[in-house]
Parts: C-alpha cells; structure tokens; sequence
C-alpha cells in the first residue's frame, strides 16, 4: 500500500478487537501482530467497567470497554475530559479493580500493581529528590528483587544512557528541567523491562517544543527495545504520530467508538493537509452525539 493509499484509508474501525493492519509507517517500522506470529493479545480488557465515589455518588467512569493489545503496540486511548481513560490505564496498572469485567495481561488476570506494568506519570515529581538520576533508575530494580546492586546498576546506566542522559548521571532531580525528569522516569521504567509500558499524559505539562522533543525520543526508543505502550492523551495530533493504534472514546461514561489504525503518520506529517484531514476525520468522530449507555450512574 502507498502512503497516498494508506491514509486515505484511515478510518475508524469499529472493531475494537481487530489487530492492527499492515501499513508500512513513514520514518519507521510498524510491529502487526500478525507479521510478528502472534495469535492472542498480549493485553485482553474484557467487559470492563469502573466507577469512583463523590460523595453524592458513584459515577461509573468506563463501561463495558473491550481491548485487545498486542506485543510491540503503541496503542493509545484517545478521549476528552471525563471518558475515563486515565481510570481505565490505572485500572491496567492494578489500582482500580473493575465492578465488571476484568483485564488479562500475558492470560493471567490483573489483580493488584506488579513489576510487569510500569506508570510513567505527567508529574514531574514522581522522582524521589534525595536520590541521583542513577539511584532513581537503579532503585525498582533492587526493590523489586529484579536484580543486585551491580546489575541494577549496570542496567540503569544502560537506559540512562538511551535517554540521552549519561553526563546527569550523579545529578539530582530538583537539578534537571521538566523534560528531563520525564527522561529519567521513562529510563526507570523501561529499566524493569515490562510487559507493558503504561504513560499516562506523559507530555502534557511540558511546553510545545520539548513535548515534541520528547515525543521524537520515546519513538525512537520503542524502534530500538520495541516495548509494548500504553499511551493516554486527549490531543489527536499526539495519538495520531505516537499511536500505531488509536482506541476513540466517548465520556461520560467512557465507551470505545471506534478503533484506527495510523502506522503512516510521523511528527514530519503534522501541518500537511493528509494528516489535518485524519485529524478533523477523528474529531469528528470523537464529538458525535452518542446514545445513553445501557447501566447510568446512579446515586448511593
């Protein structure tokens, strides 16, 4: 398929399961699960709804979402305000149990957080401040029982390194900028080699240029260790070049409307009139008016 051809079959496919399609990305590789032999998900959510108290109420914040996410995805939840997709990734993290259905990683159920799922926050405060970057990195490691002093170690230096930050090493986090401290926390995470990389608006506080910076970056870094991602962000331009699937979901509560498949969008194709088009196509598709979910909040 051409690029021409590629995007103009950009589409939204209702078909939340459906594996990924074949199309080539500009710039980099895409990792189909069907090119890579694989035959399940690596990441299964089933049914899955969830809900939070007020104190008025219990608002349900998903319902009845279904998932399924392959090794080597970047896979993306796309929503406005309120869709309950940050409730949904720390429902995937193991810290929100579901009121219906349940998430599967690698067939085993999720039932609490664990060393296979790793959050990487948009807050820049995650890092404890009385440790060095190499403390930072090497400290999951240890705590985990995933390795020694000197294998963490020599494996934080290695991830600290691909962050493009060796010469930071043995500085401190109130030292470094906002990028940077989500360098560092994007090295601790990988450090530990999860199943499943799970960034909840990674970028969102950071201004324009270094959120794309960071966005080169993170890209370039999955070309490399090619790790499973789970990405949340409620801006189509950032789904669209970070995502080689999109998940669209609609609020209150969230539902999925549909699925697309972008392996032929890079940061190079943002301002062309190919990618302003998928834009308007899924913003569209996101604020269309949607029915009332069968099972609506109710008061408690």
């Amino acid at each position: 398929m051409t690029l021409v051809a590629a995007r103009e079959a950009l589409a939204v496919n209702r078909a939340a399961d459906a594996p990924p399609g074949s199309a080539a990305r500009t710039g980099r590789s895409a990792a189909p699960p069907v090119a890579m032999g694989q035959t399940a998900p690596l990441l299964q959510i089933a049914g899955v709804s969830l809900e939070y108290r007020t104190p008025e109420r219990v608002v349900r914040a998903t319902h009845r979402i279904d998932l399924d996410i392959y090794a080597a995805d970047r896979f993306v939840l796309l929503g406005p305000s309120g869709c309950g997709k940050s409730t949904l990734l720390k429902a995937v993290a193991g810290f929100h149990e579901p009121v219906e259905g349940e998430i599967r990683l690698d067939g085993g159920v999720v039932r609490g957080p664990g060393p296979d799922r790793i959050v990487v926050f948009q807050e820049f405060d995650q890092l404890p401040p009385w440790k060095t970057v190499l403390q930072n990195v090497a400290f999951p490691l240890r705590a985990a029982g995933l390795a020694g002093r000197r294998e963490a170690e020599a494996r934080a230096r290695h991830f600290i390194d691909k962050v493009g930050l060796s010469r930071f090493a043995d500085s401190y986090p109130h030292q470094l900028s906002g990028g940077m401290k989500q360098r560092v926390a994007i090295a601790r995470a990988l450090a530990t080699q999860p199943k499943v990389l799970l960034m909840d608006e990674p970028f969102a506080a950071l201004d324009a240029l270094t959120r794309r910076k960071m966005q080169e970056e993170l890209l370039s870094l999955w070309e490399e260790v090619r790790f499973t991602l789970l990405f949340v962000t409620h801006s189509i331009e950032e789904a669209l070049v970070v995502g080689s699937r999109v998940a669209l979901l609609s609020p209150h509560p969230g539902r999925v409307r549909g699925e697309v498949n972008c392996h032929d969008f890079t940061l190079g194709d943002i301002g062309s009139r190919a990618f302003q088009a998928a834009v308007q196509r899924l913003h569209g598709r996101l604020f269309e008016a949607s029915p009332e979910p069968e099972t609506p909040s109710a008061p408690r």
